[in-house]
This record gives C-alpha cells, structure tokens and sequence, in this order.
C-alpha cells in the first residue's frame, strides 16, 4: 500500500475505495510503515549539493552522488546557507567519506565550506543569473554582446572565455563607468547597472565555471542538472498528496530520496 501511494501516485480516497476500508484506516497503516535505513558505504566521491524549498521556510538539503545518481545525505532546513552545508560535510566526513569535488548553483558564501576541494559552479545556473540581469532581448550592444558570451559557456574553454571577457570589458568600459544623476536622489548613478553586475557576476564566478576542465580525472559535470532533474520528480509525485502536515510529507520525501 506504501509503494501504491508513493510510487504509484494513488491518494488515500483511492487507497480505501481498494482496500475496501476508510481513509483514517489507510492513513493508520501508512503512518506505520518504517522506512528501512539506507546502507551507503563510506567512499571517496563527487558530489551534487543543493537546496530545494517545499513551500516557505520548509526546504531540504540534498548531497548527490555525481556517478551513481544515488543521494547520501538529506536534511530539512528552513533556509539555505553555509552552515548547513558545512554541518553536512561534518556529517559525511565523520563517517568516513571523502569528497573529492562539489558541484554547486552558486549560492553567496556556500563554495567557502570546500575551499580546500575543486568546486564547479553550475554553468546552467550561471546563464539564468545573465537572464535575469540582461532579458533575453538586450536593448544595448554591449548587453547583447555579453549575453552571448554566457550562452557559449557550455562550449567553451576556459582560455578561450576568459579571453573574450576581457575583449568585452576593453571594448566597452568607458561605457560602464557612465553615471547618470538622479534628481530625486540627488546623486550620481551608475547609468548600466545590471549590465555591470552581469560582468561582476561572470567575472567573479568564472573560476569556478571551467573546474571540470582544470580537473579531467575527477569527471566533474559542470551543472547540477541530475539534482535539479531529481527534484522536479520528487515534486510531481508530492503535487498528488497536497495538504500533508510535515512529519508525513519528510516521510514520503524520504521514501522518494533513498531511490
């Protein structure tokens, strides 16, 4: 009944119609199915981390196994920030793991916590932080131009990325450093604002977008997109079970990550 109602998407009016039975029986007995506990032997791996939120403050930190697609380690968290990551590491770590590599979306101050490990930072994630600064439809030259540099990420090497971004920036800083003032506020702005801040942003990042290139035999990916993928699976298969209070909802979760 555990696997009908998790796997095969069936809710509890339909569990009981089956069963003959009502809804506060079949409830009864899923609540008292236990989870076996998963038995993942400690190992040296590259791992997927990242933070999926399954309403307002209610998320789950998830480290994924790059190679095998399986998730070592879950937690529920009610925001994402450095410590958790580092409290997982701890965890990992204690019990014998080794992390050789991260592959993570970017997060301000979470890269710190594996300062010491090659860090990739999600190119796909990289291009989405672009989109939101420059549209899809640049009105400026200058932000059409660097916008197809960060479409090509995926297709670049880091020699050849890094070279055009330094063209870009030579050919337009004059056009960066342009203020307009403003009345109301009775000061000098920058007049391209986001466009400077999708340069900071390709800028600042581009040492951690080439690290599956700097680092061939860890075969590092360079997005995050099994986890990412993973996450939209475990969200269909909930969208079936609306209302849940937490502790129900973290126990079909958990079902749903041991796979």
């Amino acid at each position: 009944m555990w696997q009908l109602y998790v796997w095969g998407k069936q809710t509890l009016a339909q569990l009981a119609k089956a069963q003959g039975r009502s809804i506060p029986w079949v409830q009864k007995i899923l609540d008292t199915h236990e989870l076996p506990p998963v038995k993942i032997m400690p190992q040296a791996l590259v791992l997927i981390g990242d933070v999926t939120f399954f309403g307002r403050g209610y998320g789950i930190l998830v480290f994924r196994c790059q190679q095998s697609k399986q998730n070592i380690y879950w937690k529920e968290v009610t925001k994402e920030t450095p410590e958790i990551y580092r409290e997982a590491r701890r965890e990992l770590e204690s019990k014998g793991f080794t992390i050789k590599g991260m592959i993570l979306d970017g997060k301000r101050g979470v890269r710190e916590v594996f300062s010491d490990i090659p860090v990739q930072m999600c190119q796909f994630h990289q291009t989405a932080i672009l989109k939101r600064y420059l549209t899809s439809k640049p009105k400026t030259q200058a932000g059409q131009e660097l916008r197809t540099i960060g479409l090509a990420l995926t297709t670049l090497t880091e020699e050849d990325f890094k070279k055009l971004l330094e063209e870009w920036h030579e050919k337009w800083k004059d056009f960066l450093v342009e203020k307009t003032f403003k009345i109301d506020q009775k000061h000098w702005n920058y007049t391209h604002r986001k466009i400077r801040s999708a340069y900071r942003s390709l800028n600042t990042n581009a040492l951690f977008l080439f690290t599956h290139q700097r680092f061939p035999e860890l075969n590092i990916s360079n997005t995050t997109n099994s986890l990412d993928g993973f996450f939209g699976k475990t969200k269909t298969l909930l969208l079936v079970h609306r209302g849940l209070n937490q502790e129900r909802r973290y126990k079909v979760i958990q079902e749903i990550f041991r796979v």
